[in-house]
């Protein structure tokens, strides 16, 4: 599917901010820091990307049904483990509630809407939690990987940290969508996460691990709306053809998702 080069005829994506900071840091500033990169993301795809706010709760519910699909990006934040039942055994980064509730949000309108998703890190990990999933609260000390998954993995007392996020080898398994768009089974992905998932969320499959096991996608298997999450980072993997046809057939879901509800209003 092709989109015209007008705002009108492109894909609306809607992305929440990645922390309250970063929102308002950019109210003061006009800097988006990290969250940019998923605008960027999308807008290269194709699509065109709205801001959710964290905090404007009635200003989020007037635009969410006027966007097409959702991007949920990565935070610093660890989703709170009361919500996946457990209690934080002091392995968790502070819990964000504005940004977790504006997720769940998210991720009620769009499972109901069918309108997809493309889950990314923490986002993974909230789709996770959303659909009654658990959650590791930490890699290396839960369960003894070697695996670099953060910066701090490289190398833990360097001051500042390494720049650069550590990569490592993924496996696709055959028949999902990550393994289609990378046309195998074997990829190279990035990685800024010390949390993942333990115990899959209901209809949630299981399409990627990293070599010691850790779960680095899923999809919904719910019924036939496109829902992806991915623990790694696709937005900062710059030139890579996985990350650039992820994001991209994300968007073609998305324009298919806004067909299929105009034809089923008319």
């Amino acid at each position: 599917m092709s989109f015209t080069d007008t705002q009108q005829g492109r894909p609306r994506i809607g992305i929440p901010w990645r922390t309250s900071a970063d929102e308002a840091n950019a109210n003061s500033t006009g800097e988006r820091g990290k969250t940019q990169d998923y605008l960027n993301a999308v807008e290269n795809a194709g699509a065109e990307a709205v801001l959710l706010p964290l905090k404007d709760s009635e200003e989020r519910n007037r635009l969410m049904p006027t966007l097409d699909a959702f991007v949920l990006p990565g935070s610093p934040a660890d989703v709170e483990p009361s919500r996946y039942g457990a209690v934080n055994r002091g392995l968790c980064a502070p819990a964000e509630l504005a940004r977790e509730e504006t997720d769940r949000a998210v991720l009620g309108h769009a499972l109901a809407e069918k309108k997809p998703v493309l889950a990314i890190c923490y986002g993974c990990q909230l789709l996770n939690v959303h659909l009654g999933g658990t959650l590791i609260q930490d890699l290396k000390a839960e369960t003894g990987t070697t695996t670099a998954h953060h910066k701090k993995d490289l190398a833990p007392e360097a001051k500042p940290e390494p720049t650069d996020d550590p990569t490592h080898p993924a496996t696709l398994e055959s028949g999902s969508r990550l393994a289609a768009l990378a046309g195998g089974t074997e990829t190279v992905v990035n990685s800024s996460h010390h949390q993942a998932i333990q115990k899959p969320g209901k209809n949630l499959r299981v399409t990627s691990r990293a070599a010691d096991g850790t779960i680095e996608g899923v999809e919904w298997t719910g019924d036939s709306n496109w829902v992806t999450g991915v623990q790694w980072h696709p937005e900062r993997m710059l030139g890579d053809a996985l990350s650039e046809r992820l994001f991209r057939a994300f968007v073609t879901a998305a324009a298919n998702a806004r067909s299929a509800a105009v034809a089923h209003k008319t």
